[in-house]
């Protein structure tokens, strides 16, 4: 009963499906691990409209259709990382600087240019791989990078000191969750080809490296931190596969 209000509570944090309206937000932190579960939930939702778009219109447009339900599911919340993740590291000298770039409400070039470029890459890589796959990437893709969050929390601190807005950042998964959340994470892969499995390699390199840069910088990671390395992770994992696929 726990382990359902706590994936109910991560459900309804982290996508703008609905749940149930009275939940305790105090155990944010812990519903965290459940982030590849909720992957599985967002990605089983594009790849049907990926599915369901590309019998009426080209790939390319049932790639940007996918895109457009993952966006709308989640309310752009990992994107909008990412975006201040741009800004806040292009434009900014020392760990104060960054850190009140980040917070800004307002988006500037950087994070434009890095949305324009991150949506162009991910449509480019949907749309020339064979369309009896992608949905299963697309699942598999929303899975896998939402554990590269939980990594980077298990082994870095958080970087911003009495910030009561954060409470889903600030949290150490232990070993086992994160074991359970690997596993949980890695299961779609197993309906791809078993080549496609190497593909979580670059996905942890570049992972392992986001964690190292940010905690150079800024002694840590920040909640748009997190966000920025599920959109990166989910297109290093597109581009492996789509290596990958020459091979298969």
């Amino acid at each position: 009963m726990l382990q359902l209000q706590q994936f109910l509570l991560a459900l309804t944090f982290y996508t703008r499906l609905p749940g149930p309206q009275s939940q305790d937000y105090t155990k944010l932190p812990e519903a965290t691990v459940y982030l590849p579960l909720v992957g599985w939930l967002i990605g089983s939702i594009t790849a049907l409209s990926f599915y369901l778009a590309n019998l009426l219109w080209p790939q390319v447009i049932a790639a940007i259709m996918a895109l457009i339900v993952g966006i709308f599911l989640t309310g752009a919340f990992h994107e909008d990382g990412f975006a201040d993740v741009c800004d806040g590291f292009g434009g900014g000298w020392g760990k104060q600087r960054i850190m009140e770039i980040m917070k800004d409400s307002f988006i500037g070039v950087y994070g434009v240019t890095g949305l324009i470029l991150l949506f162009s890459l991910k449509i480019s890589l949907l749309s020339t791989l064979s369309p009896t796959i992608v949905p299963l990437v697309l699942l598999s893709g929303h899975s896998i990078s939402r554990l590269s969050p939980l990594l980077m929390m298990q082994r870095y601190n958080y970087a911003r000191e009495n910030d009561s807005k954060a409470a889903g950042a600030v949290y150490q998964p232990s070993l086992r969750q994160l074991l359970v959340a690997t596993l949980v994470a890695v299961m779609p892969l197993f309906f791809l080809p078993w080549l496609c499995l190497l593909a979580i390699i670059p996905l942890l390199a570049v992972n392992g490296y986001l964690g190292h840069y940010f905690n150079r910088y800024i002694g840590g990671y920040t909640g748009d931190c997190l966000g920025a390395s599920q959109q990166i992770s989910e297109t290093v994992f597109y581009l492996s596969i789509s290596a990958l696929w020459i091979f298969i």
